[in-house]
């Protein structure tokens, strides 16, 4: 007798069509899947229908990472959800989108909240204010070139260095380190030490020089001429500490920052170089744009990054650039490959939508901020507000 197995499909709860919103809508189209069975919720039987998996990925997309907010250093999203909110409505949502909110919360037995992050998330990182601190930034500096790991460029490896509008593109002289006038602008150089930005992802290039259409672009293919000494600054530490102390988080909150931290990560090329180096591999500002990363992920309100099993999913969430000290093509450090005239033909964004958040009430800020405080008092052991 053959064996009988029965199959039990999962059910679609909501479509597409359920809901108001737009953005909402337009997501949960591109997550649903095809289905001309009439909805279960609204009857329609053209929406991309979905089930719990679906609603999930949807509530996580649109109300948590959707309101990810960026402060001067990290950040956190601003609405969080679980099942012990379920029912207390703590959120008044735009007129457009409040039944639809509450028709995510029914099909998960859920309840969105204002989320109080842990405060690491928000930059309270030790060694990230001891780089602020004038007095303390030179010692935090020192264990940055002692503790991060060198990498060896061989000659056999290549990169490349975008230009756009050069004067005269064949020169090879135009794919060094930018002139005098133009030092101390971006995020390692500076007016004593000159920098070749350069990358070996030509698409991070592109995002980095900000182009335009306009533009008239060229890249030069690069090599090492010999083995070239580089600090990497993209490896995540090994380390038995809290967030709260973690250099591996201060180093990756720094250059997930815009041009206020640039005054540290100077000096910390400056320390390098004296130290030996020939440059730096340091994570591009837009990593996680070209990779599609969450910014400062978490398990359970704790950094993947502090997971060994998670370590490489973490490392290829970071796109790594190249800032060689001087002018490596003028002293033949670095030679030039080839030369190209680099064309855009097509343009494509990745995006999904987040909700306009309404600010909290008078009473859920206050509640909020006793609560950050007693975490601020308790830093080292106290439990994920995902979790009460």
């Amino acid at each position: 007798m053959k064996p009988y197995f029965k199959i039990f499909r999962r059910k679609p709860l909501l479509c597409s069509n359920c809901f108001t919103d737009e953005g909402l809508k337009i997501d949960a189209f591109r997550i649903g899947a095809k289905n001309q069975k009439r909805c279960r919720s609204c009857g329609s039987t053209t929406g991309r229908k979905l089930h719990k998996g679906h609603i999930q990925t949807l509530a996580y997309r649109f109300f948590v990472r959707g309101t990810f907010n960026k402060t001067e250093y990290g950040g956190a999203p601003i609405v969080q959800y679980n099942e012990h909110q379920c029912g207390e409505n703590q959120i008044q949502f735009s007129s457009w989108l409040q039944e639809d909110a509450k028709l995510i919360e029914q099909a998960l037995n859920i309840g969105f909240f204002f989320y109080g992050p842990r405060l690491w998330m928000i930059g309270e990182v030790e060694p990230l204010k001891d780089l602020l601190e004038p007095s303390k930034k030179e010692e935090i500096i020192k264990r940055v070139i002692s503790v991060y790991p060198e990498y060896q460029l061989s000659e056999n490896e290549k990169f490349y260095r975008l230009r756009k509008n050069p004067k005269s593109p064949e020169k090879h002289s135009e794919y060094d380190s930018p002139p005098k006038e133009f030092l101390g602008s971006y995020r390692l150089d500076s007016p004593e030490l000159p920098i070749l930005y350069a990358s070996q992802d030509l698409e991070v290039c592109i995002h980095e020089c900000r182009v335009t259409v306009e533009d008239e672009l060229f890249v030069s293919t690069l090599s090492p001429k010999k083995n070239l000494r580089l600090l990497d600054l993209t490896e995540i530490l090994d380390e038995d500490n809290t967030e709260f102390e973690s250099l591996d988080m201060a180093i990756h909150m720094l250059f997930c920052a815009e041009n206020h931290s640039y005054s540290i990560s100077r000096e910390i090329s400056l320390a390098a170089q004296k130290a030996g180096f020939d440059g730096i591999i340091y994570p591009s500002y837009f990593s996680n744009i070209r990779t599609g990363a969450i910014p400062f992920d978490t398990i359970y309100g704790l950094s993947v990054r502090r997971f060994p099993t998670y370590k490489t999913y973490a490392k290829a969430k970071t796109i790594p650039n190249i800032a060689l000290f001087g002018r490596p093509i003028a002293s033949h450090k670095v030679v030039v490959q080839c030369i190209n005239r680099l064309v855009l033909n097509k343009i494509s964004y990745g995006f999904q939508f987040g909700p306009v958040e309404t600010p909290p009430t008078k009473e859920q800020e206050e509640k909020l901020q006793a609560f950050l405080k007693d975490i601020e008092n308790s830093k080292n052991e106290f439990p994920d507000p995902l979790d009460t």
